[in-house]
């Protein structure tokens, strides 16, 4: 017979978990990401927390002749230092899950508590084995 999940040790787990992630989300926005386009003329500084810190654009990329190019360089840059800011982000919060806790195995270790979920979520242990309050309702 298996041994029933260790509830405050689980709860200890989430709890370090839920720290880990708030420390590394305050450390993210110290942290600055910086992205260019058209060779340097406009430059973006973003923080980790996705927020914009700096625009920089060079006064010869400014032609009222083709502002469109101008739209253009900037939304590049400024993409460009989104997808930095959120590969930041990425690894700052992958190495907030090294205490090896998921919160859905939990779920499951304790015969899917979720029962009754719409589109079958939480009713049963992984693998289609119904829990036990499922198979008191079967009999």
């Amino acid at each position: 017979m298996p041994q029933p999940p260790n509830l405050n040790k689980m709860l200890e787990q989430a709890q370090a978990m839920l720290a880990q992630q708030q420390e590394a989300q305050e450390k993210l926005k110290s942290e600055k990401v910086e992205a260019t386009a058209g060779g340097g003329m406009v430059k973006v500084a973003i923080t980790g927390d996705m927020r914009v810190q700096s625009l920089e654009i060079d006064p010869d990329a400014v032609d009222p002749e083709d502002v469109e190019m101008l739209q253009d360089m900037v939304i590049a840059a400024l993409n460009e230092a989104l997808r930095s800011a959120e590969e930041l982000q990425q690894k700052a919060m992958g190495g907030a899950d090294a205490g090896g806790f998921d919160p859905m195995s939990a779920l499951d270790m304790l015969g899917g508590m979720g029962g009754g979920l719409p589109g079958g979520m939480g009713g049963g242990m992984p693998g289609g084995a119904p829990n036990r309050a499922a198979r008191r309702r079967k009999r």
